[in-house]
């Protein structure tokens, strides 16, 4: 039996891709071994959002080729996208394929099996209009469903790359995503979690149909308990979308809406679609139809221009915000977009200090977020035991409003709906106690 070994860079996208490029090799009768055992493919999803991202996905490429230099190499994912001959330029590399075409994956094997010559497969994704349907039936982790709904950006924010490496927005046919979602019911998953480029920007190229359709859609499978959105533009909230949040029992109380800087100043210049001001009044909508609603976010420190008093005003505003999470990033230069042909870059030692700044706050606001909720029943779905401890007997899970759960349990309830009391509330994690079970074992965790 031929065997395949995958390793996947960067996004929650690009692990799902890859979960939908082992179905084909599944398919045709591979199986997957580890990335650091010798196989006859391997295949590494590339990412490239960061320089460093391009720098990780070369030095992958080439572990790959040193454990076994017989074995075929294909490059798929970003960085194969907008760079495909740096990344065939690397001795060794058999097949490029980017963000596109990926179900011709296994005849490209079967030609460069038949060949052996390099295969470049790379074309143009600015001119790509359809979205590639990706058949991802299971998933390896098995309790929480991946459903990337759309594919590619119009926004071109000036630090971002991503236009140019996943095309322009394009989404996926609302029957095809209820049939999928149907079909991972039937598989036993409970909660399905909404992905893609600029997931909040799906419909846009549709006709009369758009996010808040196709989460009332959603609404409607029997079986379904849970839906979550990976993430979105606070433009996109809409008044149809929050009309879904008051209606629908089954959207999480979870919503990532990355804000990037809490200046307007600095939101200009990252040509992003908002000031500050709508984004708040957009979270406090939120707030008051779902008052528990965890409110997770993106932020992008030290973007050229930012001054110290821009940092702390931005500082202020994110502190009213009430997040619940904040994912602090350095900006770090992307050779080709504009933001790293601006003038005023800010110095590093300045950068590294107000990340840490920020996430002293985001661990303080994820503690005030969680204390509320001690000595309440939550609902969770267990993942796994409890990694930091495996022998303790602990399980961990997410609530639907997103807090970590550690509590003790057993490993039969992963993928379940269990009840669980919050005892003590923690920065990345709260401690619990099982209240009771939901519901009978779902085929996917047996």
């Amino acid at each position: 039996m031929p065997s395949v070994a995958f390793h996947t860079l960067g996004c929650k996208v690009n692990f799902y891709e890859t979960e939908g490029i082992w179905q084909l090799f599944k398919n045709e009768g591979y199986e997957m071994v580890d990335f650091e055992r010798t196989a006859d493919v391997y295949l590494i999803n590339t990412c490239t959002v960061t320089n460093t991202g391009d720098k990780k996905s070369r030095q992958v490429i080439r572990r790959a080729i040193r454990r076994n230099p017989e074995a075929i190499i294909a490059v798929t994912g970003c960085y194969a996208q907008t760079s495909p001959a740096e990344v065939a330029a690397i001795p060794g590399v058999d097949i490029v394929i980017g963000t596109q075409d990926r179900h011709k994956i296994i005849p490209l094997i079967k030609q460069f099996q038949a060949e052996r010559q390099p295969i470049n497969a790379v074309r143009n994704i600015m001119k790509t209009r359809e979205f590639e349907e990706l058949d991802v039936p299971e998933f390896s982790d098995r309790t929480r469903a991946f459903l990337k709904i759309q594919e590619g950006c119009n926004n071109f924010c000036t630090f971002c790359i991503i236009p140019w490496s996943r095309g322009l927005l394009r989404s996926r046919k609302p029957e095809s995503v209820v049939e999928q979602t149907k079909q991972l019911v039937s598989a036993g998953y409970q909660e399905i979690v909404l992905t893609g480029i600029h997931t909040g920007g799906y419909g846009e190229d549709l006709e009369n149909y758009n996010l808040a359709k196709l989460l009332w859609d959603l609404d409607k499978v029997d079986g379904l308990k849970r839906v979550r959105i990976s993430s979105i533009e606070a433009s996109q909230i809409t008044d149809e979308v929050l009309d879904v949040l008051k209606g629908s029992e089954k959207m999480c109380r979870h919503f990532h809406i990355p804000l990037q800087a809490g200046h307007d100043e600095v939101l200009k210049r990252m040509r992003r679609k908002y000031t500050t001001a709508e984004y708040g009044e957009k979270i406090e909508r939120i707030h008051r139809i779902m008052p528990d609603a965890a409110i997770t976010t993106d932020v992008i420190v030290g973007f050229p221009g930012e001054t110290e008093e821009m940092f702390r005003t931005g500082y202020e505003f994110m502190k009213r915000m009430r997040f619940a999470e904040m994912h602090v990033f350095p900006y770090s230069k992307r050779t080709g977009t504009p933001a790293a042909r601006m003038e005023d870059q800010v110095d590093e030692e300045i950068k590294n200090r107000r990340v840490h700044e920020l996430i002293d706050l985001s661990e303080r606001m994820q503690l005030e977020y969680a204390k509320p909720f001690v000595g309440q029943v939550l609902e969770v779905i267990p993942e796994r035991t409890y990694k930091e401890a495996p022998d303790s007997g602990l399980m961990m899970g997410y609530s639907d409003n997103y807090i970590q759960l550690v509590f003790p349990g057993s490993e039969d309830l992963i993928g379940r709906i269990v009840k669980v009391k919050v005892d003590e509330a923690g920065v990345n994690e709260c401690k619990g106690t099982l209240v009771r079970v939901l519901d009978d074992a779902p085929a996917a965790a047996v």
